[in-house]
């Protein structure tokens, strides 16, 4: 699950992470006034930063009044400016594609001084089973474009997942910063706390880009992005409530309610799978058939009457889909089963309607395989079955071609 940045900063100030001073707002008032707070706290500089799910926003432009998704203002009314032109704009970043992000709140904060700029990030690292700690003097810039042309200057630390961080691992990383003094310590003791809060939160990353050091020698988390583990979300509810859906795919908040897999893709075959290795595959093939998967989509081992519904129902809300395309392996369920499901699910008039036009193509294979066939081809339905999964995805680029 991802929240915004203000909810992040929060999290890192309760774990005793140095972030500077900052409002969330919904409106160009409440910017005002946040602005107008800050600066009765000494504050001399602002920054207006769009508040959505999705990195780049410096860099990125709003559709309507093309303003940049992170805005300097030295004024109050720099602010109320700055405000007016992001909220209820869709702003437009390298992460969120040509289609963009509605603008529904703001974060203002108070500016500061910068000396140098860092990197520093937390996740799992599934090669080693560990969580790894990385830092970078190249703050500011996509930590992936950084690993791909100069890994060097990326250094690591590895814990045990539910051990602590040692000092001297913090140490080394604040000393492969290139930091002495005051900053060299404050940044030990911010690794600390921020491995501590990843670890309290069950996250499943932590990036603070840029890291920062001012002018005066202090060390403070400029930006930070959070994402947690979903698995481990009964664990915090606190952290659960924190989730804006309207930042999220509707098709994938729906799926959820179902405890389907579901994302969305950018094709038009609509894909209807168990097991996620086989959706993967399955969508490959498609691919290399000449189409293009409309989603992932994972209905799990139990494939029934319900979960065939939902599957249809929710694929079919999307109005690029021109064919479907049923892949099942019997193992734990019965094909046979499956096939009735699926004969029961298009036959349902809700279901029927919007399958009219859309080309259902059927491949089962495992238990009982042969009678699901015969139930798919007597079904006098709109379903076409199929053996091998090429043949299914050669089946369903040709009826789109069609």
């Amino acid at each position: 699950m991802n929240i915004h940045e203000y909810q992040a900063k929060e999290i890192l100030k309760q774990h005793g992470v140095a972030v500077p001073d900052g409002i969330a707002v919904f409106t160009v008032d409440e910017a005002v006034a946040a602005a107008e707070k800050l600066k009765a706290n000494g504050a001399s500089l602002f920054v207006v930063k769009a508040q959505i799910h999705a990195g780049g926003r410096g860099k990125g432009r709003t559709k309507k009044n093309n303003a940049k998704g992170v805005i300097l203002a030295k004024t109050v009314e720099e602010v109320k400016a700055a405000a007016e032109s992001l909220l209820n704009d869709v702003l437009v970043t390298i992460q969120t594609g040509e289609e963009g992000k509605l603008v529904q709140r703001l974060y203002v904060t108070d500016g500061v001084d910068i000396d140098k700029e860092f990197y520093l990030g937390i996740t799992l690292d599934r090669a080693t089973s560990k969580n790894v700690i990385m830092v970078s003097t190249e703050g500011g810039v996509e930590i992936e474009k950084v690993a791909e042309e100069t890994p060097e200057k990326i250094v690591k630390e590895w814990v045990v997942p539910g051990h602590p961080i040692h000092p001297s691992q913090a140490r080394r990383l604040a000393f492969a910063l290139g930091l002495e003094g005051n900053a060299f310590k404050q940044a030990v003791k911010l690794i600390i706390s921020l491995y501590k809060a990843f670890d309290a939160t069950d996250a499943s990353i932590f990036e603070i880009n840029p890291l920062v050091q001012t002018p005066s020698g202090d060390v403070i988390a400029l930006d930070a992005k959070i994402n947690f583990d979903e698995n481990a979300l009964y664990r915090h509810p606190e952290l659960a409530a924190l989730r804006d859906e309207s930042e999220e795919n509707e098709f994938e908040l729906e799926a959820g309610k179902y405890n389907l897999n579901y994302i969305k893709l950018d094709g038009n075959v609509g894909c209807m799978v168990n097991g996620a290795g086989l959706a993967m595959a399955t969508m490959d093939i498609i691919k290399l058939a000449g189409g293009q998967p409309a989603n992932f989509l994972d209905v799990g081992g139990g494939a029934n009457v319900e979960t065939v519904k939902n599957g249809f129902k929710i694929i079919l809300k999307d109005p690029a889909v021109k064919a479907i395309l049923i892949n099942i392996f019997g193992g734990i369920v019965r094909c046979d089963r499956v096939a009735n499901g699926i004969v029961q699910a298009v036959a349902d008039p809700e279901i029927a309607e919007k399958v009219k036009n859309v080309p259902i193509i059927v491949r089962l294979q495992g238990t009982n395989a042969e009678e699901a066939k015969v139930i798919i081809d007597n079904s006098g339905l709109n379903v076409v079955s199929a053996v091998l999964l090429k043949e299914a995805a050669e089946e369903v680029t040709n009826a789109i071609a069609s």
